[in-house]
């Protein structure tokens, strides 16, 4: 080392040249460095005499590979990696993510089957009507005629000129005489065919 001999015995400069070794031992056994106490951070060189620093010659798990080879494998290194980033989501914007979709089926329900006895969905008057009559009774003659096909119009309560045709078509309809009043007969016709 130039300059190094005034300096201190604890001094390390990384930068300050090594003293090359001194040339006394054998040939044999130059492989073998002995150095004493002073520690050496120069590699010996290979057996076929090229610097492993000097060549571009890189050893890998004990293979030598050439600057080439090593730079292929350091670049495929990289791009396995970048890819599994990539993967786990690492370059994605920060858009949360879509959440699965999910499906239900509707619940399964059973139906019990009962017999029960079917009620008329309109119900005949509980009494006898006659044109002029108004109110409860005779808005029920006129939806149970409607549902049978015997148009009144909307059933309003007021037994009125379209009411007593309709009744009147009813009774030819069923062989009953045809004067447009809902006696005992007719109503018992028009219960019938209601509940038929």
């Amino acid at each position: 080392m130039e300059g190094g001999e005034g300096r201190g015995p604890g001094y390390d400069d990384w930068f300050d040249e090594p003293e090359p070794p001194i040339e006394t031992q054998s040939a044999a056994r130059r492989d073998v460095y002995d150095g004493g106490d002073e520690e050496v951070w120069v590699l010996p060189d290979e057996e076929d005499g090229h610097d492993r620093g000097h060549r571009g010659g890189i050893v890998i798990g004990g293979r030598t590979l050439t600057t080439t080879q090593a730079v292929v494998v350091a670049v495929s290194i990289l791009a396995v990696f970048f890819a599994i980033l990539a993967a786990a989501g690492v370059f994605n914007s920060g858009a949360a993510p879509v959440p699965p979709v999910t499906t239900q089926a509707p619940p399964t329900t059973t139906q019990a089957t009962t017999t029960a006895t079917t009620t008329p969905t309109t119900a005949a008057p509980s009494q006898t009507l006659k044109p002029g009559d108004t109110g409860a009774q005779v808005k029920t003659l006129q939806q149970a005629l409607n549902s049978l096909g015997y148009s009144v119009g909307k059933p309003d309560g007021d037994y009125g000129p379209a009411t007593q045709s309709a009744v009147e078509q009813f009774q030819a309809a069923n062989n009953l005489a045809a004067d447009g009043v809902v006696g005992p007969e007719t109503l018992a016709k028009l219960q019938q065919a209601l509940s038929g």
